[in-house]
This record gives C-alpha cells, structure tokens and sequence, in this order.
C-alpha cells in the first residue's frame, strides 16, 4: 500500500465522502479552485464542480449558519474554517443553534466543521490557538481530533456520516509531516472511542492530536502507556479509567493553555473516579495562559516539547 500524509487521508476522506453521497457538499473560503489554504481541497473543485465544492465570501457567519440550513433540510454539509481561531465568528450559531436543534426540535443535524488549529507553523496569536476549550462539554456537539493518517481518514468518514454536528480539529502541524499507508476505503473510525496508542505500566499519559506524536517520542525508552483520547466529547472515560487502573499515575498532555482544553475535564473525572487508585499526583503539562507567541523562539518556549514532556514523565515515574 502506497504512504500518505495525514493532509492527504482527509482529501481522501472528503472525495469518498462527496463520490458515495450526493447530499455531502464542500462549503468554505477559497475551497475550490484555490484548494484551500492548507492544500486540502486541492482538486475536488474540478472533480465534483462548483455546486459540491463552494467557495465564500469571508463570512464565517454567513457560510456556517447557510450549513445548518442545508443540514436542516437533509444535506450533510461539510465547511471548511481556515483556521480554528475563527471559529469565534460563528460561535453562536454553532453553540446555539446547531449543537442545540436536535434536543429543541428533535431534528437531525449532520454538520462537520473543519477547522485546522495548533502552533509550530509559526501562525502567531490569531492563527495558530488550540480553541477546543469552548467547546468540549458542550451538549449536542461533538469534538474530534486524529493523530494519525488513519484516525484522520477514519474519523472524517464517520463524523461525516453522522447525524450530529461534529466539531472535526487537524492540526496543521501534522498536515505533512504524518505519514502511514493509505487506509482501507471501509475504514470508519468510532466516535466516542479512544485507543491505545502505545502499551505501558509505569504511567498513563492521557493526550491527543499532536501530543500523541510528541508522547511517543519523549517516552521512546520509558515504560508508559500512550492514550491517544480521538474524541476529545464526549470523553471515553472508560478507556481513560481502565488505563489509570492498570499504572496509577496519569500525566495529561495539551497543547491548549492549561486553564482552558480538555485537559480539565480528564483531571475532573480523575479527581472524581480514580483518587484512591493513584500514587501520585496527578501532572499537566500544557502551554502556559499566554496567547501564542510570533517570534519563533517564543513560540519554542510556549509549546510543550520533547524535553519538557520527558522531564515531566521521569518526575512522575519516580514519585
């Protein structure tokens, strides 16, 4: 099987989405001929046509709230945010509206948002924030992050097929520099669902998206078990609790601001579920609750790195 970049698994996806579907459509900023800022797109405009693949004006709240309408009617609309820090302009309509129709009305929703986010491109403050902190823990929605080529095909296929809007984040620092085989066409992987990116006994380390990676290379000789959590809402607490059970110690990796992410909501349901199973306290660590710095050796500082994630998990592993 040829190798494929994690960018190309979710063009991938969106092709064999729109050739098995005719209500799935492409809708976003520059989507068409352009192919998007990122490439992603690159193209499917001139595969499926101007009516599958739609290019907007820049209005985020124009083109996401025309999304819930065509998904209200029995499309399956897919947008496409340039970036995720935007996602602060249709933030009402996605709150309110979408996440909410289902328990208002009982009416299917089946909306994807794809929203590239994370640092180490060099975006600078407004370009390259982790914003998933508004969103995990909201009722009706449901909040995806792949680590993997795989993931990145499997989960877009299904959020796709799902009948519940999807909050679907990639991170741009992945977009070429992850690589696997291509995936198996059938490939859907499960919402909801974590998986166990790497077996361990000495400690879990509970993370996602670019983390994993960041994990896996820190942890390289260290006895540690690697969650890679998928679905970011709702949270497999039964993984997260069944990994806990089997190292007692839990790290959790993000590179969102500490007080913001997912990350508090993995602390909560440790603090709540598995105190008594733990020897010792449990460790975050995270970016600090600065804006993301331009300057690149700012933004090296701010991001969590294989040395600080290292320096972290040897601490842990001696308590």
């Amino acid at each position: 099987m040829s190798e494929i970049t994690y960018l190309d698994a979710i063009r991938l996806a969106l092709a064999d989405a729109l050739a098995a579907d005719e209500r799935v459509f492409l809708i976003g900023e520059d989507i068409g001929r352009f192919g998007g800022p990122f490439g992603v797109t690159r193209g499917l405009w001139q595969e499926f046509g101007d009516g599958r693949v739609i290019d907007t004006p820049i209005s985020e709240e124009g083109f996401v709230g025309a999304a819930v309408g065509a998904a209200w009617m029995g499309e399956r609309p897919v947008v496409e945010l340039q970036f995720a820090d935007f996602l602060t302009c249709p933030f009402d309509i996605v709150m309110t509206l979408a996440a909410k129709t289902h328990w208002r009305s009982g009416i299917r929703l089946p909306l994807v948002l794809r929203a590239p986010f994370g640092g180490g491109v060099r975006g600078g403050p407004f370009h390259a924030s982790c914003p998933e902190g508004w969103f995990v823990g909201t009722a009706g929605l449901k909040v995806v992050c792949p680590a993997s080529t795989e993931d990145a095909y499997g989960l877009l296929r299904a959020a796709i097929e799902d009948d519940d809007p999807v909050l679907y984040l990639e991170h741009k620092a992945l977009y070429r520099r992850a690589r696997g085989e291509q995936p198996d066409r059938a490939l859907r992987t499960p919402l909801g669902r974590a998986r166990i990116a790497r077996p361990g006994s000495g400690a879990t380390v509970v993370t996602y998206g670019a983390g994993v990676g960041l994990a896996l290379e820190a942890a390289e000789d260290l006895d540690v078990e690697i969650l890679d959590l998928r679905t970011l809402w709702p949270l497999d607490e039964e993984a997260i609790l069944a990994s806990i059970a089997r190292t007692s110690k839990v790290l959790v990796l993000q590179e969102a601001s500490r007080s913001i992410g997912c990350a508090g909501l993995v602390l909560s349901l440790v603090a709540r579920e598995a105190f008594e199973q733990l020897d010792a306290p449990p460790v975050l660590v995270a970016a600090p609750d600065t804006p993301v710095p331009f300057a690149p050796e700012l933004e090296d500082a701010y991001l969590p790195s294989p040395a600080s994630v290292r320096a972290a998990l040897e601490e842990l592993l001696a308590y």
